[in-house]
């Protein structure tokens, strides 16, 4: 990385080769962790000195080998993130850990354990539910990740090492939230591509030096004067992955910023702290399980008890979404899901009726993570927006 780079410039470089840095630590000594998906607690690998590094897929690289473990009709961003470590693209990594996000996760978690058998191998197998007995289950999940952890690296994992790393992390999501402050006004002060590709960048980072680099973007983005165009759409995005910027792109093309979003690499990732506690994994089980909004945990319905009905329990699931509208100056919502994520599909019919209920225009679109298919989408995108102009 070169030393003179600053801010967008340095995100920049870091996006075009991800692993760079990593490899140059790797080189240094210190021992890289994979993590696929936002459930693995990253404080426990930050705290032994592992670098949590995201395994992504990539959009513009066609899959010619995970066909052979995987069928074509699951998850293409997880077809996709398997398929580069068929093709040693994560070789680099000294292990992962792989969280049960959802069925064809937990399968993928499986096949990639088989197929290249890192040498460390952890799968958190988190509940799908947030009441009382589910959160102590998971306390006891992460104990058993804590004593693998502790196998693998020969060191001891102390609660005073995990509040130091509990510590940094909050720090950085502080920065994450102040980088998204800088979308409210209008224009916003960085675009929503901008965004996804910082965000890229500081999971890729260990956790101090991504703060530092956030400061640096931070301080880039509120002092320059030619920044993001005026756009008449203000739109929310919502639903399964984006790790890269062509479906944003696209938007900000037709007369959209993109200033806020509701995916897991963004504000779903970031935004909730772990809030210290006399065991600190109490805190880690109650962000992860509790805290995460994503459709792959059930919030238990209100639906059908004394004086609920069906609008209660969608205000009780999604009302944080029109909190965001509200505070981002949103005039619609996108909603977007990799094909065959069921996860996300599922939820879209009653967060497309809450929307209704709150009065925000609102769209599906749903894409096969492939930069090529976002082109006859262009026409449906264009044609919401025009609605919402009108």
């Amino acid at each position: 990385m070169s030393e003179k780079s600053r801010g967008l410039s340095k995100v920049e470089e870091i996006c075009s080769q991800r692993s760079g840095r990593a490899k140059e630590l790797k080189d240094e000594g210190k021992k890289i962790m994979g993590y696929f998906c936002i459930y693995p607690p990253l404080e426990m690998l930050s705290a032994l000195d592992l670098l949590p590094y995201r395994i992504l897929g990539d959009m513009r690289e066609p899959i010619t080998k995970a066909d052979a473990c995987l069928p074509t009709v699951v998850c293409p961003f997880d077809r996709s993130a398997l398929d580069l470590g068929l093709k040693g693209k994560y070789d680099f990594l000294d292990g992962v850990v792989w969280a049960h996000v959802c069925e064809v996760g937990e399968k993928t978690a499986h096949v990639w354990r088989t197929y290249l058998n890192p040498a460390y191998f952890h799968f958190v197998d988190i509940p799908h539910t947030i009441h009382k007995p589910a959160q102590n289950q998971f306390v006891q999940q992460l104990k058993d990740f804590q004593k693998t952890l502790m196998s693998f690296t020969g060191k001891k994992l102390t609660s005073e090492m995990l509040v130091e790393a509990i510590n940094a992390h909050n720090e950085q999501r502080s920065l994450v939230r102040k980088l998204y402050d800088l979308r409210k006004p209008d224009p916003p002060l960085i675009s929503g591509s901008e965004v996804i590709k910082t965000l890229k960048a500081i999971m890729s980072l260990p956790v101090k030096e991504g703060s530092e680099l956030l400061r640096e973007v931070i301080s880039e983005v509120g002092e320059r004067k030619d920044g993001v165009p005026f756009r008449p759409v203000r739109l929310l995005i919502w639903g399964s992955i984006i790790d890269d910027t062509p479906l944003i792109e696209m938007m900000e093309e037709l007369g959209a910023n993109v200033v806020m979003d509701d995916t897991c690499v963004g504000s779903r990732a970031f935004f909730p702290d772990v809030k210290l506690t006399p065991d600190p994994l109490e805190g880690l089980a109650y962000r992860y399980l509790v805290d995460l909004k994503c459709p792959r945990t059930f919030k238990e319905s209100t639906y059908g008890e004394t004086k609920k009905d069906y609008l209660t329990d969608l205000r009780s699931r999604f009302s944080y979404i029109s909190d965001y509208a509200k505070e981002w100056k949103v005039s619609g919502v996108v909603l977007q899901s990799v094909r065959y994520c069921d996860i996300h599909g599922y939820e879209v019919p009653g967060l497309g009726d809450y929307l209704d209920s709150v009065g925000l225009p609102h769209t599906y679109i749903e894409h096969t993570y492939d930069e090529r298919s976002l082109a006859p989408l262009r026409t449906r995108i264009q044609a919401f927006l025009e609605i919402i102009r009108s």
